[in-house]
């Protein structure tokens, strides 16, 4: 994202100017759902989160350091909304149709292959929520919002190293978690 246009966009909401507070909003609605969503896995408390935090950093906007970007701000309140939902809640509830299925052209694919493509998501999903909430944010970040190292590091405010570190870590939890279902599934 520019952060010159988002630096000025939120001198202008300092100033009063809903305008500009709606041009932030939907520049970043999108990933803050993404974001809250990939942690949470239900659209419903992903649409919470989202708005909470648009209200903490609105409510907060005078302590924004404007040497950072915008976006790894507003990611670090969404996240640190996300795993304050997990903790409030004492279990997970089931993940709703995923939103890799709900955006992915289905016309192209036969029935089987959507089935197939379904279970994947699902199990994908599924895994992810067994992962602890700082290595479900690290694998968010990283493949899902396709962000970079400094940025993951600038978002989670941890260094680059302590990322990469946790982000293999995540990968091997999940390639593990992924090994032990398939085995129950053959079994």
């Amino acid at each position: 994202m520019n952060k010159n246009l988002d630096i000025a966009l939120l001198e202008d909401c300092k100033r009063g100017d809903r305008q500009a507070l709606d041009s932030l909003v939907r520049r970043y609605e999108r990933q803050v759902f993404n974001v809250a969503f990939r942690m949470l896995g239900n659209p419903d408390l992903a649409a919470d989160v989202t708005q909470t935090t648009f209200l903490k950093a609105f409510e907060h906007l005078n302590s924004f350091n404007q040497d950072k970007k915008f976006f790894s701000w507003i990611y670090r309140i969404a996240i640190n909304e996300s795993i304050n939902q997990i903790k409030r809640r004492s279990q997970l509830q089931p993940l709703g149709e995923t939103q890799l299925e709900q955006t992915r052209d289905t016309s192209t694919r036969s029935p089987d292959e959507l089935v197939e493509s379904r279970r994947i998501c699902d199990e994908v999903q599924a895994v992810l929520l067994e992962l602890h909430e700082d290595h479900r944010a690290v694998i968010m970040l990283r493949h899902f919002l396709e962000c970079n190292y400094r940025q993951i590091g600038e978002i989670l405010q941890t260094p680059e190293k302590t990322v990469k570190s946790r982000l293999f870590s995540a990968r091997r939890r999940m390639r593990d978690l992924m090994q032990q279902r398939a085995r129950l599934l053959h079994d």
